[in-house]
Order: C-alpha cells, then sequence, then structure tokens
C-alpha cells in the first residue's frame, strides 16, 4: 500500500471566473478553473514536493476531466478518484468586487455529494489528512464521510487536520453549522478557522475567545484576515502579521494558507515558520484570479524565512 505525505478529501468543481476579475456582466468573458478546498490544499502540497492522494468522485463530464487533469499535471496522485456515470461534476461561478466576491454554487446532486464512507476503503494511507467543513454539509453522507475521518479515525494514525472552512449557503441554517462544526472541531487534532467565521458560528470575538471555545485541538490556528494569524500548540502561542499585498480576488486565500502551514508541519518547521509559510502561501493566491498559486521554490522559502 502506498504511503502519502497527505490524503486530502473532499468536493472539487469547474469554476467560472470573470477573466478581467471584475462582476460579471452580459459582457463578461469566463475561464474555467478548477477549485475545491481540499484539492486546493492538495495541489499546493504537491507543488511543494510533497506526495498527495486526493479522494473524491467527478461526473463523467468534461468538467470531470478538466479536474482530473489539472491535479494529475500539479503531481496530486488520483487512484482514489470516483467517477459518477449518473451524476454531474459541480459547477460554481465567481462574483468578483475588489475585496470581496459572491460565489454562486451549482452543486446539488453532484458525484461528490454521493460520497460515504465507503470511499475510505480504498483511500490509502498518510501521515496527515486533510478535511474541510465544506463537506459535512453537502449530504448525509457526506457529514457522516466527514464524522469518519474526524471522530472515529477512519484512517488510522493519520494526523487529522480540519478547516472550517463555513459557507452559508451550504447549510441548513447557521445553529446547524455552529453545532456540526464545533463537534467536528473538537475531535481534530489540527483545526483552521477565520476569527471572523468563528464569531458568526460561535460568537467568540478574539483568538483567545476561540481557543477557550476549542480547548481539545492541540493545535488551533486562527486566522484573521489582513491582520495576523495565531497558532495555539502545547501552552505556546504565537503570533505572525499577515503580508501587505495588493489584493485581486479573495477567494483560496484561506487554502493557501492551510497549505503553506501544513508544509511546514511535514517539513518539521517551527510554529512561527508555518505560520509564515502560510502567509506566503496567501498573499500569493490574492494576487491572482484562481485559486492556487505559484508555489515558492526551496531557495525562495529559505530566504523568506529568515526575513523579518
Amino acid at each position: 500500500m502506498t504511503h502519502f505525505d497527505a490524503i486530502c478529501i473532499g468536493e472539487t468543481m469547474v469554476a467560472l471566473v470573470p477573466e478581467d476579475a471584475r462582476p460579471i456582466s452580459g459582457d463578461s468573458r469566463m475561464a474555467l478553473r478548477v477549485a475545491g478546498a481540499e484539492s486546493n490544499v492538495a495541489t499546493s502540497l504537491a507543488r511543494l514536493g510533497h506526495s498527495v492522494r486526493w479522494v473524491s468522485a467527478v461526473g463523467a463530464d468534461p468538467f470531470g476531466e478538466i479536474i482530473t487533469r489539472e491535479l494529475g499535471s500539479a503531481g496530486v496522485e488520483l487512484g482514489a478518484v470516483g467517477v459518477a456515470s449518473d451524476a454531474p461534476t459541480g459547477i460554481f461561478a465567481k462574483n468578483p468586487a475588489g475585496e470581496s466576491t459572491r460565489v454562486h454554487y451549482y452543486r446539488k446532486g453532484s458525484g461528490a455529494s454521493r460520497m460515504t464512507p465507503d470511499v475510505l476503503a480504498g483511500a490509502g494511507s498518510a501521515r496527515l489528512v486533510h478535511v474541510s467543513g465544506i463537506t459535512p454539509a453537502l449530504s448525509d453522507g457526506c457529514r457522516a464521510l466527514t464524522r469518519a475521518l474526524v471522530a472515529e479515525r477512519a484512517l488510522g494514525d493519520a494526523i487529522v487536520s480540519f478547516d472550517v472552512n463555513y459557507r452559508p449557503a451550504l447549510w441548513r441554517g447557521l445553529d446547524d453549522a455552529a453545532t456540526v462544526l464545533a463537534e467536528l472541531a473538537r475531535r481534530a487534532d489540527i483545526v483552521f478557522v477565520g476569527r471572523d467565521e468563528a464569531e458568526e458560528l460561535w460568537g467568540t470575538a478574539t483568538a483567545e475567545a476561540v481557543r477557550e471555545f476549542l480547548p481539545e485541538p492541540r493545535i488551533l490556528v486562527v486566522k484573521d484576515a489582513a491582520i495576523e494569524a495565531v497558532s495555539f500548540e502545547d501552552g505556546e502561542i504565537v503570533r505572525a502579521p499577515s503580508l501587505r499585498v495588493e489584493v485581486v480576488e479573495p477567494v483560496g486565500a484561506g487554502d493557501a494558507f492551510a497549505a503553506g502551514w501544513l508544509s511546514g508541519l511535514l517539513s518539521g518547521r517551527t510554529p512561527r515558520e508555518r505560520l509564515r509559510l502560510g502567509h506566503l502561501l496567501a498573499s500569493r493566491a490574492v494576487q491572482i484570479v484562481g485559486d492556487c498559486p505559484v508555489a515558492p521554490t526551496a531557495d525562495e522559502i529559505q530566504i523568506f524565512l529568515t526575513e523579518e
């Protein structure tokens, strides 16, 4: 059985993105992009030199082919990706407006939304498994799958990384989301959450308040957009300011941050170095229209980490 550095599990869709990064209109020229929280992390990790498998399902359609071709070309292993002959690949459209972007989903009944814990039988093994709070919102089967990964440790001794990634449009209501996402976060080893989404979900206004609400994860990383990221690990609190860059389009920054941070973990870096690597990838993500930035080279990372 092949052992990977990381296994990332979740739905990926084809995104329709205005080429000029302006709001959609009748004159918009739309580009096709590949985007999904977990596959964004998988792609960036692979580009950073890690062995990564993506577990999911796509439809037997051109959109599914676009997704698998792009992820495969990035170096992501696809041996556990199913192809549904009777369900489509999900699609969404980005409607950018400066530093805010509305996302319109067309994913109900997609091949990936039909996933259940059964897909884990062929997932393989890894040092780390990463999943987000998007997956349990897709269907009852996907909710069971996420619980199997996080709460029941279906992939054995793998470190469980959970990005809260709250998407209000996917949930039955705030109360449902708040309950389920808190339950999953409390059972994970590593949790990523935005300070703003934590406040919306659980009423926690500061990073310290989030930690008080979620004392169980060994590592908690709270991201405060353009201000800072804070990690809580083994009693140590580490803060790192965000990088100042011009924002073209913000969607994907959180996934890039998680990938940079997780790469640092897999490479044995310190808590502060992990935060800074997260910021480096996130800063690159917000400067492009797509979700996955060009990965820095090993030399670029080394130079960056020695700078203050």
